[in-house]
């Protein structure tokens, strides 16, 4: 049986942290910053966890 590929796009969208959680990246952040607050820019500084609802299909995605 061949070996497992691990998915290369989520591979560079997320990473799994020390106790095996996946962390992403904020959605919003890419143009438009003078339409936000300073407040709304902080918080989309922070990387955030995955939903427990999706977390399962995204380790199945970064098994290697």
């Amino acid at each position: 049986m061949p070996k497992m590929k691990s998915n290369r796009g989520a591979k560079k969208r997320f990473k799994k942290t020390a106790k095996g959680k996946v962390k992403r990246h904020s959605a919003y952040t890419g143009h438009q910053f003078s339409s936000k607050s300073p407040e709304q820019k902080r918080r989309l500084r922070q990387g955030k966890i995955v939903d427990k609802a999706d977390e399962k299909r995204v380790k199945r995605m970064l098994q290697s």
